[in-house]
Formats: structure tokens, C-alpha cells, sequence
């Protein structure tokens, strides 16, 4: 495709379905084993080229703008600098992010604009990278960033950078607690490392059961095959969310589970009705920031063509 003067795209959010964990390795990092879908919450990455110079600037819009930095921190800069770095890019861009994914809330906020940026700057520079070349980018950027290229449901290894398709039948019904302020991965996860230091870990393996519930199509047989080694950890760093996640449970919810390292509860519902019922009770209640719902799965970071300059 040749470039684009300006370019839209938009990238969801993730959820892990399961999550199991391994001891730290040498380098820092935990082994996984995970399962991953992608759910109809979007942020939209717009990219506009600029050729005065080799800048990379963003700005930030939307419901979880506060906080997000602007400077080389922000992964969608990485982002769009690692390429002009890989591929001798004079040409600039500034990014625009219109955020609707919480912000350190276990969903991959950053990770699905880093994804996004990719996606985006590859048109908007006319380097023609296939998803391969993406794909490999995208794991120099983070763990998460490879899924939410590609999104639907995956198998994710490694440290969750080794993504590999997985087969998921029919639609399944998401209500999110978002949560007031976020919670640190890192801090999640040394949190985890303190709360098992004497047992042996074993390695990470996503429970079969969770692949089967899948292929079924079923949210009655995915609702007791979820699990996530962090939530312990994510609940003793923030015990206040326990409440959220019996509410759920006790307001018609199939199943009540923290999303990645949190501090968003995610809720499975039988059908698009009870999401609504749920998500109604949720708000009302008071125990958390903002309530949000959506279907999974759904593809990975995507161009929008209606608004793609050409």
C-alpha cells in the first residue's frame, strides 16, 4: 500500500481467561502460559506525517488521558521511534490517542496503543512490513503488544510474547469494573513472588478445560474454567476489590475474575441482557470508578479505512 499523509487505527483491549505464571527467570521476567481474547473496548491511534523534522510527539484525549505521559516514557512513542530507528526514517509523526482502555487497569492499555503506532506508522511511512515483521517489533516493545496485533483469542508463551492462534466458537458477554487508579505490574507481580517464595512453582500451562469451554462456545463452561495466578496478589495489594467481584457475583455474574495484574474485574455474563442487568447494578453500586461493557472476541489493531487519508 503506498503511505498515507495521516493514518486511524484502532486497537482493543485484552483480557486473560487464564493466566498461569512460573518462578522469575534469570533476566527479571515470568514465565507464562496464557490465554487471551480481545474485547470491543478501543482506544484510536491517529498518526499525522510530518516532514519538517524527525519529531515524534503525542497527545492524549478521552475517558483515561489523566496520567497518560507524553513524553518518551509512552509506549507509543517507543513505538513509532523503534521504526524510524529499524528502518533510517527521516520523516516525523504526531500521534494523537483518543483513550477509552483504563490505564495500568490489567488490559492493556499502552500495550494496544504500542500495537496501534505500529500499525499506523508502517502505512503512514509506506515501509510495507508484513504482520511477521510487525510481530517482532511489537515483542521488542512489550509482552502484550504482539497479541493486540493480532487480537481474536491466542495462546500466549513465553513471557507472553509468543502468540499462537487459538480456536474459540461464538461470542461471549463482558461487564469491566474499572477501578480508581491503577495498580503497577511489577508491583503485582513482586507481590506474587512474596506470597510463594517456600513452594515449589511449577512451570505455566493453561488448564485444557479452558481450550475445551472455548471450542465449545459455552459461557457456562468458560465460567468455571477461568483462573489467574495474580489475582491473589492484585487482591492483597488492593483487598477493596474482593467487594467488586462478589457484587458480581452476586448480581447474576457466571463468573467474577481480575483482569491481568488489575485492578479492573472483569464479569462474564450468560448473554447480552444480563451484561446489561449487571452493568446497571454495578454502577449503582458504588464500587468502583466507571463501568464498561463488551463483546470478545474481536481482531487486533486494524486501519480504519473511512478515515484514512489518501
Amino acid at each position: 500500500m503506498p503511505p498515507s499523509a495521516e493514518v486511524t487505527v484502532r486497537a482493543p483491549a485484552k483480557i486473560n481467561l487464564g493466566l498461569s505464571v512460573g518462578p522469575p527467570r534469570p533476566d527479571g521476567f515470568h514465565p507464562v502460559a496464557t490465554v487471551y481474547q480481545a474485547v470491543a473496548l478501543y482506544d484510536d491511534v491517529t498518526a499525522v506525517l510530518r516532514d519538517d523534522d524527525g519529531e515524534v510527539s503525542v497527545e492524549i484525549s478521552g475517558d483515561f488521558a489523566d496520567g497518560v505521559p507524553t513524553d518518551e516514557t509512552n509506549l507509543a512513542v517507543r513505538a513509532a521511534q523503534l521504526l524510524q530507528a529499524e528502518y533510517d526514517v527521516d520523516e516525523g509523526v504526531d500521534l494523537t490517542i483518543r483513550k477509552t482502555i483504563p490505564v495500568a487497569g490489567g488490559m492493556a492499555g499502552g500495550s494496544t496503543d504500542a500495537a496501534a503506532t505500529l500499525v499506523a506508522c508502517n502505512r503512514l511511512w509506506g515501509l510495507q512490513l508484513t504482520q511477521t515483521e510487525l510481530q517482532h517489533h511489537a515483542a521488542e516493545l512489550g509482552s502484550d503488544v504482539p497479541f493486540c496485533l493480532v487480537g481474536h483469542t491466542a495462546l500466549g508463551q513465553g513471557r507472553g510474547e509468543q502468540v499462537t492462534e487459538v480456536m474459540s466458537r461464538g461470542t461471549f458477554h463482558w461487564v469491566f469494573a474499572i477501578a480508581d487508579g491503577g495498580l503497577s505490574t511489577p508491583e503485582v507481580y513482586g507481590q506474587l513472588d512474596r506470597m510463594r517464595p517456600l513452594r515449589r512453582v511449577e512451570p505455566p500451562q493453561v488448564r485444557p478445560e479452558l481450550l475445551s469451554a472455548l471450542l465449545s462456545g459455552s459461557a457456562a463452561a468458560l465460567a468455571v474454567a477461568l483462573s489467574n495466578d495474580l489475582q491473589a496478589a492484585a487482591l492483597a495489594l488492593r483487598p477493596e476489590l474482593g467487594d467488586t467481584l462478589q457484587f458480581g457475583l452476586d448480581h447474576g455474574a457466571l463468573a467474577a475474575q481480575i483482569s491481568g495484574s488489575g485492578p479492573t474485574c472483569l464479569f462474564l455474563a450468560a448473554d447480552s441482557r444480563n451484561a446489561v442487568d449487571l452493568a446497571v447494578d454495578l454502577a449503582e453500586s458504588g464500587l468502583c470508578r466507571m463501568v464498561r461493557q463488551a463483546e470478545g472476541p474481536v481482531p487486533g489493531a486494524r486501519i480504519l479505512p473511512a478515515i484514512v487519508s489518501r
